[in-house]
């Protein structure tokens, strides 16, 4: 049975006639090629969503991870969960109204962090509505980050999450939480949530610093190991986050 595309190519030869036969032999080779080509295109998938980095505010070194961290991380999704998320990452404002088009977005930095009334509300209309927020400690950040989203979220307190949460269960096992990957105070790694309605709207690993992690090699040297469970850790928090994890049995 023949295709369309040979369909019409045979449609369009038999009106040509015997006369022009070679040349038109050669005219078909070069259509046939370009509706392969024009094939490739109309079929191949454009990415489904991009996710951003949070620019703030107050002094802090928001770009701390910015060359090569979420790309490594987008990079290892795509490959490892079948993702299709868009390469390159956005930089995204805490006030502006861009943030709702990236359903993830991630913050990190070592020192001031200060959201502003306008930068506030925003932020927490765009969680409630469906965004989530990922917050990874690059040792500093805590005592500006914590302010700041109480602003955000009054009524919340970051809670620990258990080691039985589904985020630690995702396509990569960590029955015993967060990944220890960089050392800060000498402290266990620990994952606090804010918890909206029941939905967690906020993740945020404590002295573990995932961001980092994610990082290429030549910056800070991690073993391949580290490196892997950063990494790992980090394509959990995004199939919880985006395909739909957190309807997955926990362990």
């Amino acid at each position: 049975m023949q295709s369309g595309n040979e369909y019409i190519l045979f449609c369009i030869e038999i009106i040509f006639g015997d006369i022009f036969q070679k040349k038109f032999i050669m005219i078909k080779k070069t259509i046939l090629a370009f509706i392969i080509i024009l094939g490739c295109f109309a079929f191949s998938n454009p990415p489904t969503y991009q996710i951003g980095l949070l620019k703030y505010s107050g002094g802090g070194d928001w770009y701390a991870n910015l060359e090569t961290s979420l790309p490594n991380l987008i990079e290892f999704c795509n490959s490892n969960l079948k993702t299709n998320i868009n390469p390159d990452q956005a930089i995204v404002d805490v006030g502006s109204p861009d943030i709702f088009n990236y359903p993830f977005v991630h913050i990190t930095g070592h020192g001031n962090v200060v959201f502003n009334a306008q930068e506030t509300d925003n932020l927490r209309s765009y969680l409630i509505g469906g965004g989530f927020l990922h917050i990874s400690d690059n040792y500093g950040i805590d005592k500006f980050i914590r302010l700041q989203m109480k602003k955000v979220f009054p009524e919340l307190d970051f809670v620990e999450l258990p080691f039985y949460h589904a985020i630690y269960h995702q396509k990569y096992d960590f029955p015993n939480g967060l990944p220890k990957i960089h050392e800060h105070d000498n402290k266990t790694p620990q994952g606090f949530g804010l918890i909206y309605q029941g939905r967690l709207v906020c993740f945020y690993d404590y002295e573990s610093d995932l961001g980092d992690g994610w990082e290429s090699f030549e910056i800070h040297k991690d073993s391949p190991e580290i490196h892997q469970k950063a990494l790992k850790m980090g394509a959990n928090i995004i199939q919880y986050v985006l395909m739909g994890g957190e309807n997955l049995t926990k362990k």
